[in-house]
């Protein structure tokens, strides 16, 4: 028979710099992201919350920067849907992306949380490397959480990650021609 141990868990013991992974086609995973920024943020943390493919505008931005302890770091340039991007706009979205990654990377030891918002979406589109978000994922700081959203992760990610909890949709509205709601969904 195999012995059960219990750990306890105490505010001097508690594992930290841990990577969660908010993923899938369900609403939810940017929710979930500034869910947890707040509660860092309201535990004294240093929070770095960053987001790719957004222009910066969405409304929990704007009562998550009123907090001391909340950096948002946005994009100074946006360029829209992959979808609908020239062969020129990809290849400037794909530098300015790359360089936006390495910015973070940079100012990541000023904090003890880091929100990288759609990074899953900027890896699948070849914006940012597989092998750049790994790396910083493997190199971090000591103590620093992660977190990444998006849809389909890669299984390099999703092996690195301590968390994956996955957003299934249901039923949404959009189904039904109702665009995103300000407040609601932005």
């Amino acid at each position: 028979m195999r012995e059960r141990r219990l750990i306890l868990m105490t505010a001097d013991n508690r594992n930290t710099g841990l990577v969660h992974i908010y993923c899938g086609d369900g609403k939810g995973k940017t929710t979930a992201a500034m869910g947890l920024a707040a509660r860092a943020a309201g535990s004294g943390k240093k929070v770095l919350i960053t987001q790719f493919f957004k222009p910066g505008n969405s409304s929990e931005l704007k009562t998550l920067a009123l907090n001391s302890n909340i950096e948002i770091f946005s994009e100074k340039e946006h360029y829209g849907r992959v979808s609908n991007m020239s062969s020129e706009q990809l290849a400037k979205a794909k530098s300015y992306y790359r360089t936006y990654f390495a910015g973070i990377v940079e100012k990541s030891e000023d904090f003890d949380v880091i929100i990288l918002d759609e990074i899953i979406s900027a890896v699948n589109h070849n914006m940012v490397p597989l092998a750049n978000v790994a790396d910083f994922v493997d190199n971090r700081k000591e103590g620093l959480e992660l977190v990444l959203t998006g849809r389909n992760p890669q299984g390099e990610l999703i092996r690195k990650a301590d968390y994956v909890t996955m957003m299934q949709k249901v039923k949404h509205p959009y189904d039904n021609g109702i665009m995103a709601r300000k407040g609601i969904e932005f």
